[in-house]
């Protein structure tokens, strides 16, 4: 797939600015700034997302990654891997996020977590009374209202991409462990009960 939007020139300090967040001009910003206003916006309020800390980092981390998997944004699922590995996550698990049903790496909050944000994902939701409350119960009210607020701005962003035509720029391949590929839809239910 190619971009179905041409880029478009970004102003120098922007352009200036996102190399240095991100080592390269993320095409989804240039796509977006056919509409500066759009642009503007989604950029800053994807910064206001990031700087919330009620949530811990490395779910929200894993959340946007199985977001990313599940709706087929590899651009997003591509940057969520190197920003991972900018957290000092530990990248041999945040490399398994696409196959979280299978490998044991990752603790039963974590796949709760990842389940959650595949359970808003799907289209009609899918989160149950049980899984919200068992993460309610973890996590607190705050954080997982922010949890929540936060996988909703993922999928906004996921499916943007998406329908954009935007596709994976290779950020990840600076983190020296290889992302796992999600395994094929015919083995896998979506809204499948917990792995717990």
């Amino acid at each position: 797939m190619t971009l179905r939007v041409p880029k478009a020139e970004l102003p120098v300090e922007l352009r200036e600015n996102l190399i240095k967040q991100f080592g390269a001009v993320p095409e989804n910003a240039e796509v977006l700034w056919h509409s500066p206003t759009v642009a503007r916006d989604s950029l800053d309020y994807g910064g206001r997302v990031g700087a919330w800390d009620a949530a811990d980092a490395s779910l929200k981390t894993f959340a946007h990654m199985a977001v990313a998997a599940q709706v087929g944004c590899s651009w997003c699922l591509d940057v969520g891997y190197f920003q991972a590995q900018n957290q000092n996550l530990y990248l041999a698990k945040a490399s398994q996020v696409p196959r979280w049903r299978e490998p044991e790496a990752f603790t039963p909050l974590e796949r709760d977590v990842m389940e959650y944000a595949e359970a808003m994902t799907n289209t009609p939701p899918t989160v149950t009374d049980e899984l919200h409350a068992g993460l309610l119960g973890r996590l607190g009210a705050a954080a997982l209202v922010e949890l929540t607020a936060y996988i909703a701005f993922v999928n906004l962003a996921t499916r943007a991409n998406v329908a954009n035509g935007v596709r994976s720029q290779g950020f990840s391949t600076a983190c020296g462990i290889p992302l796992a590929a999600r395994p094929e839809k015919s083995g896998e239910q979506s809204g499948a009960a917990s792995t717990r």
